[in-house]
């Protein structure tokens, strides 16, 4: 009986891990975005209350995370894509990614977006205690959370929600 326990907790857990890999995606409804204060890499600040007018993607992600560092090229693409349109990206690395990390990253990778480093972690706990990245939220221009990816996206419905959202009022 035993053995039967721990084959079917390992499939279990197996299968948790493979839909997290594979980006599962879950509904938040429409949520307000929490209020945050994000610093910027640059030492200034910005607040959730900024990001109301314009479709936003806030995606949690830390150097040491091999899909986030995988899916920093679309986030890239995705961003250049749509923001003349009034999209932006805003890329807060966890409190455990070192800030010398981050600017490192940034900046070797000409990142077009705004970076954050969430040096307490008060920024994650506030979206909902984000602890697996990548998480990517979905804000709309009233500043309301309308999807939660938890892992890589599916890029190609991704834009298809940011297509919709930047055409609603």
């Amino acid at each position: 009986m035993k053995t039967m326990n721990k084959r079917i907790f390992g499939a279990a857990a197996a299968v948790v891990v493979l839909a997290v890999a594979a980006g599962v995606f879950l509904r938040t409804g429409s949520a307000q975005a929490p209020a945050s204060t994000f610093v910027l890499l640059d030492g200034s600040q910005k607040s959730t209350a900024d990001l109301k007018g314009r479709v936003t993607l806030v995606n949690f992600w830390a150097t040491s995370c091999t899909t986030c560092v995988g899916e920093m090229p679309e986030l890239v693409a995705t961003h250049t894509k749509y923001h003349a349109r009034g999209f932006d990206t805003l890329a807060v690395a966890m409190s455990y990614d070192p800030p010398a990390y981050v600017v490192n990253f940034a900046e070797s990778r000409k990142l077009p977006f705004q970076v954050a480093i969430d040096n307490t972690g008060a920024v994650a706990k506030a979206w909902g205690d984000v602890t697996l990245t990548p998480t990517t939220y979905v804000v709309d221009k009233h500043g309301q959370i309308v999807k939660r990816y938890i892992g890589s996206p599916d890029f190609a419905e991704l834009h298809r929600l940011i297509e919709k959202l930047l055409a609603q009022a």
